[in-house]
């Protein structure tokens, strides 16, 4: 409960920061908060994964953004209420979605019956990775493990393209 509290106060933070290098490193914060959080659920390879990309990563990206523009967040024009509005209707359809979900924990899910427990008694032998986790993400998803990370640096570099054609527009002016 301490780190959902934690997690939450930091999201208060951002959505009121006008300031967006605070807005970054307080992002970076939740990161290694939700990090923490993985940890206690005993996804150690998520959770390292989170804090790379969350808080390494993403954090450098977002820093080198702001080197190239305006660190203060422009006024809002129009009320946030819409917004709001949409964030609440959605975080209700997602609560609502996980009223059917089995308790947390349970060993008699579909999960862990089915997938799961193919995966434990089949890694090995097809993979001769001993690690389930890692055989999973680099040989039974190998190709979707490449694909994400050739999205997230597609998006990376497109971000960084973008930032420089705005720079060489603002020293010819």
């Amino acid at each position: 409960m301490v780190l959902l509290t934690l997690m939450a106060v930091v999201v208060i933070g951002v959505v009121r920061l006008r300031n967006l290098f605070a807005v970054v490193i307080l992002s970076s914060g939740y990161s290694f908060l939700m990090a923490s959080v993985l940890i206690v659920l005993d996804a150690a390879d998520v959770a390292m994964t989170e804090a790379a990309v969350g808080a390494g990563v993403s954090t450098v990206l977002m820093l080198a953004a702001l080197y190239l523009t305006r660190v203060e967040e422009a006024a809002p024009r129009h009320s946030p209420l819409i917004p709001m509005f949409v964030a609440v209707v959605v975080g209700a359809a997602l609560v609502y979605g996980s009223w059917d979900m089995p308790p947390f924990g349970e060993a008699m899910t579909p999960m862990n019956t089915h997938v799961g427990a193919a995966y434990l008694t089949r890694s090995i032998p097809e993979t001769g990775v001993p690690n389930v986790v890692s055989s999973v993400l680099a040989s039974y998803r190998g190709y979707d493990t490449l694909g994400e990370t050739t999205v997230v640096f597609t998006a990376g570099i497109g971000v960084l393209l973008l930032l420089r054609r705005n720079i060489r527009s603002r020293k010819k002016d």
